[in-house]
């Protein structure tokens, strides 16, 4: 089959032909039909993230399925499917207490002894998160899919396995925000925009988008935002603070970087919470002034937005047929695979929100 590999870090992708291994008991083999292209896959790209190679990048994508393994019930030939780096083992302790997006993947994985799951001649090639999404099949554990319903377009279907699950995800989940209260999102991509539609969801009753970027900003006032910062002409956290009288209930950092996410906890009022969804460089560390803790703010990151995903995504996909979530309007464009490296480059570029891989 043809995938996208990593061969250096840092890197571009290259095309090339990767064989598939045997389908084990629990294993399911899906053929690809969309696969979105996240800054999740940049950060390993760029080497800001440790990242073994060869690797076949991609985590998240939609598909159907081709083969299920002896032991697999849960899905059969023909079902649609969307993947999900949240596997769950659904025996360990977060997976027991009500978080299994934060499981260790004990069990899901192939024995490290026996054969693996990609391979080029005779190289072991990596499988990104369990998954590598950026090639034409998927060979992966029953527990990385969800089953949804056929009528939801599968290349709509895809942007749920992260972007939307993340930022959706962030705001429901992790920092539950209530209706009425005052909510700003810095960095208005793919992930932020599913944080400012979620908060328009749950009833906030301002929502302040935060982005260098005149035309992303353009595009959050039709997500649901109430107000808009342009942040390459002004102190972001500084502007909220004076646009709300005091600061809001919740910041989300959407972006990834130190220096936003101190910006996110410093525009908070009082008994504030600041959620970090962006993956921000190993090793940085964010400095926030002791003393406003004593004012009861919070900061806290959150994990592919607190997904419980066999449960949210068939949600989310109701959502979308009900017209209630939008999808269509996150895509900024589609390619086929062979222009992967073009379009990681317009997403380094900071224009677009989410770009999609058509198999």
């Amino acid at each position: 089959m043809r995938a996208a590999v990593l061969e250096s870090c840092p890197g571009e992708l290259v095309i090339d032909d990767v064989e598939l291994g045997a389908l084990g008991p629990r294993d399911v083999l899906v053929h690809t039909v969309a696969a979105g292209l996240c800054h999740s896959d940049l950060h390993f790209m760029e080497a800001k993230y440790p990242c073994p190679v060869p690797a076949v990048l991609g985590h998240e994508s939609a598909g159907v399925v081709e083969a299920v393994g002896s032991q697999v019930t849960y899905l059969k030939p023909g079902d649609h499917v969307i993947s999900c780096i949240s596997g769950f083992c659904g025996t360990c302790a977060f997976c027991l207490s009500g978080r299994p997006n934060l499981c260790d993947h004990d069990g899901l994985r192939p024995d490290p002894a026996g054969p693996p799951r990609l391979r080029r001649g005779g190289e072991t090639v990596h499988q990104f998160f369990d998954l590598s999404s950026f090639a034409e099949q998927l060979l992966v554990h029953e527990n990385y899919l969800v089953k949804i319903r056929p009528d939801m377009p599968l290349d709509k279907a895809a942007l749920i396995g992260c972007g939307v699950t993340t930022g959706v995800g962030a705001v429901i989940n992790t920092a539950r925000v209530r209706p009425g209260e005052l909510v700003a999102v810095i960095g208005c991509g793919g992930i932020g925009l599913n944080a400012i539609q979620a908060a328009a969801l749950v009833g906030a009753g301002r929502i302040i988008a935060v982005d260098r970027v005149a035309s992303k900003l353009e595009l959050a006032r039709t997500f649901g935002a109430t107000d808009v910062i342009d942040a390459s002409s002004t102190d972001a956290a500084m502007a909220v603070i004076e646009l709300t009288g005091g600061g809001v209930d919740h910041a989300f950092e959407a972006i990834g970087l130190k220096a936003t996410a101190q910006q996110a906890f410093n525009m908070l009022r009082k008994g504030g919470t600041a959620t970090v969804i962006g993956m921000i460089p190993l090793g940085e560390t964010v400095e926030i002034d002791g003393f406003q803790l004593l004012m009861e703010k919070r900061l806290q990151g959150s994990n592919m937005g607190s997904n419980r995903f066999r449960f949210d995504m068939p949600q989310y996909i109701e959502w979308y047929l009900a017209g209630k979530l939008k999808l269509d309007e996150l895509v900024s464009g589609s390619m086929p695979l062979e222009n992967i490296n073009d379009g990681f480059a317009a997403l380094k570029a900071g224009e677009v929100a989410r770009q999609l891989i058509v198999f």
